[in-house]
């Protein structure tokens, strides 16, 4: 299993087209991965569902924890991480 934190940086944190993209990504996964809001405390939810990612209320400056198992989690854990710290460069 990989984890990792990061503070998302977007100005409107993970709503709309950066939540969609980030499930868009993680969906491209074998691996199941969750996601989960540290600031606010809220659980965690399947990072590859857009209607649970949006209700994690991920606003600029919140911490998240992504959680990922799977064969391929090293190569998700890795672009899923990158795209959240470049504050998903060239992707919006």
């Amino acid at each position: 299993m990989q984890s990792f934190r990061v503070v998302v940086v977007n100005e409107v944190g993970l709503h709309a087209r950066p939540a969609a993209i980030f499930v868009q990504s993680a969906a491209k996964y074998k691996s199941e991965i969750k996601i989960r809001n540290l600031t606010n405390g809220k659980d965690f939810v399947d990072a590859k569902s857009i209607l649970g990612v949006m209700m994690l209320g991920v606003s600029k400056d919140h911490q998240v924890e992504v959680e990922i198992c799977g064969e391929d989690e090293n190569a998700a854990a890795e672009k899923l991480k990158q795209i959240i710290d470049s504050d998903f460069e060239g992707l919006l």
